[in-house]
């Protein structure tokens, strides 16, 4: 008798949200990008939620919610209403390092829930007129021959480019200039303008123009493979440098206490999307690599990053500006 009260009282307490999740989505959803519009992150976003909206027989509006390295449209992701009609596409960077060097107003292992991975994206060293070298072992040359006259921008402090460039100056003892942006735009403006020796960026439609121009030249590349369109040039893990080859990973997200039938269903309607071969051909054309799978990999993914990274950027000394 008590097992049938309880089983009982099982249901009742979960009824309102097997109910929500049955209904789900009745309305329009909304994607939070953390990033300016014309980025790859954003052409990506606006990708996968037509995909979303045509399997879902609802509208999907993307808002673009940038600043402060991804912080600012997860906060507003953290504090949306928990029903599924809000949800964030983002790099991992705003849970697993921006926490490390300043405070955000969120817990980003607490109030936001990964869904799914969506991508990854590799990271890109590149040299810009400013700097004449042919390949790395001319740039490591340089730095030692002046230390901190070679100036490396990176779109912000603690972003993966940042932790690679730490990485590659602990293992090969060298004194580089970082100089930190506020995002990946200018930093693009800036470079093809030469106004640093070298810089990381994630691949994207901004950056293929100026590659195949010469005016920007790929020195190295954090991938676990050399890219199918750059066979030339080697991996930071060729290189030596295994602790520097880092990607850049996304995924959507999803505030805290979401259903966890409705966060079932936007997993599977968000693999079901990346299955597709035109969007899949789309990240490709940019040298992004579609990911997916399953929620709770993706969860102990970035827990176990956030503990890495905490420890990376403590034996760094970086530190908010």
């Amino acid at each position: 008798m008590r097992r049938v009260i309880a089983s009982l009282l099982m249901m009742l307490a979960t009824a309102p949200s097997l109910v929500m999740a049955q209904a789900w989505p009745s309305r329009p959803i909304r994607i939070i990008v953390a990033y300016p519009t014309g980025g790859v992150s954003d052409v990506v976003a606006r990708a996968l939620g037509e995909k979303l909206a045509a399997q879902l027989q609802q509208p999907v509006v993307i808002e673009n919610r940038a600043g402060a390295g991804g912080s600012v449209g997860m906060d507003a992701v953290a504090k949306a209403a928990p029903d599924g009609y809000t949800i964030g596409f983002a790099a991992i960077s705003p849970l697993v390092l921006n926490p490390h060097i300043g405070k955000v107003a969120y817990d980003p292992l607490k109030d936001i829930v990964p869904v799914v991975s969506v991508m990854f994206s590799p990271v890109v060293l590149l040299a810009t007129p400013a700097f004449d070298g042919k390949d790395f072992a001319s740039l490591l040359a340089a730095a030692r021959a002046k230390p901190g006259a070679v100036r490396w921008a990176t779109s912000g402090l603690a972003t993966v480019g940042h932790i690679t460039l730490e990485q590659i100056k602990a293992r090969a003892k060298v004194d580089v200039t970082h100089i930190p942006y506020k995002g990946g735009g200018q930093v693009m403006t800036d470079a093809v303008g030469g106004q640093f020796e070298v810089f990381t960026s994630n691949p994207g439609p901004s950056l293929s123009p100026h590659m195949a121009s010469g005016k920007l030249r790929p020195l190295a590349v954090g991938a676990p493979r050399r890219f199918e369109t750059l066979p030339e040039v080697p991996t930071f893990a060729e290189l030596g440098f295994e602790a520097a080859n880092l990607t850049s990973t996304f995924g959507i997200f999803a505030p805290a206490r979401v259903p966890e039938a409705v966060l079932a269903r936007l997993n599977a309607e968000v693999n079901k999307a990346l299955a597709a071969p035109d969007l899949r051909e789309r990240l490709r054309a940019t040298d992004n690599v579609p990911t997916g799978g399953d929620a709770r990999q993706f969860t102990d993914r970035i827990r176990e990053e956030y503990r890495m990274n905490g420890q990376i950027i403590k034996e760094a000394g970086i530190r908010a500006e």
